[in-house]
């Protein structure tokens, strides 16, 4: 029996590999284990400052400016990746990069929820279109980054759960539409992740606030403290990226990927949760926060 192994037989070039928002956090951390396992890793970046930062990391990893929500940006990216594969194959994509948007749906503005619909859904929808010829003909593989949040909601996450939940039925659909090419889809679903885009998202959140209409405090400026301390908590609990990056490179490299990858325990629990009544799940929130 043949074993599997990160490395092509094409002319002996190794596998290779595309990631949104390589920049830091889970991105970053999938691009070394990636390039640390074989791989030769674009990882895509936004900050130009990042560029020397990344290819310091690995000799297999490439940077490769990559602005999600400009077309532009996307098709220039594609033709690098193109150019430096000279005739390689690109046998996977992992659709990382995101942004938290956070607040009472009330208030986060319509530009606020558009740019979380940009990032987090459009932009792995436009970033896949790209892709996917190269990925027909190598018979590649699609990784997209969910969340415990595209599971089941929270308060005051409305606009970050709506992202991970389209990105959810995207993942569904992409399995059935891409079966008759053997491209394989897997979905990432970590629970509370150690990186810093938690702690961006807070002083995003502190940011918007500055712009809410003065009854906003009074309205909602308890529950949504509660919901912070409840949230650094959690973040106090989360667990190390390198688990993510492991599950992707199993998705990657595995004869025959999981449908689903639910990382850690918060998973489990929130599914358990979407088993129950309506009323009772909503009352059990209620409680845990404090709200």
């Amino acid at each position: 029996m043949k074993t599997t192994h990160p490395h092509s037989t094409r002319a002996n070039s190794p596998k290779s590999v595309l990631i949104s928002g390589a920049n830091s956090g889970i991105g970053l951390c999938c691009a070394v284990h990636l390039a640390n396992k074989g791989y030769r890793v674009f990882a895509g970046y936004r900050n130009p400052a990042d560029a020397a930062r990344l290819a310091a990391k690995h000799p297999a990893i490439i940077p490769v400016p990559l602005e999600l929500t400009s077309q532009t940006s996307l098709k220039n990216a594609l033709s690098t990746i193109t150019e430096q594969l000279n005739g390689a194959s690109l046998d996977g994509l992992v659709n990382n990069a995101g942004v938290v948007i956070s607040g009472p749906l009330e208030f986060v503005s319509l530009a606020g929820w558009r740019h979380q619909l940009e990032v987090n859904l459009m932009g792995p929808v436009a970033l896949t279109q790209q892709c996917l010829p190269l990925l027909r003909q190598s018979r590649g593989r699609i990784i997209n980054i969910g969340s415990v949040s595209g599971i089941m909601t929270l308060p005051f996450l409305s606009p970050y759960s709506v992202s991970k939940l389209g990105l959810a039925a995207i993942s569904d659909a992409l399995r059935v539409e891409l079966k008759p090419w053997g491209i394989q889809v897997a979905l990432i679903e970590p629970g509370n992740i150690n990186t810093p885009i938690w702690e961006k998202s807070l002083n995003t959140a502190k940011t918007a606030e500055c712009n809410y209409p003065p009854d906003y405090a009074n309205l909602y400026g308890q529950a949504m403290d509660k919901v912070k301390a409840a949230s650094q908590k959690a973040a106090a609990k989360s667990i190390e990226a390198e688990v993510v990056a492991k599950a992707v490179y199993h998705a990657l490299s595995a004869p025959q990927a999981k449908t689903r990858y639910p990382l850690g325990l918060e998973v489990q629990l929130r599914r358990l949760l979407t088993l129950l009544p309506d009323k009772l799940r909503d009352w059990l929130i209620t409680r845990q926060l404090t709200l």
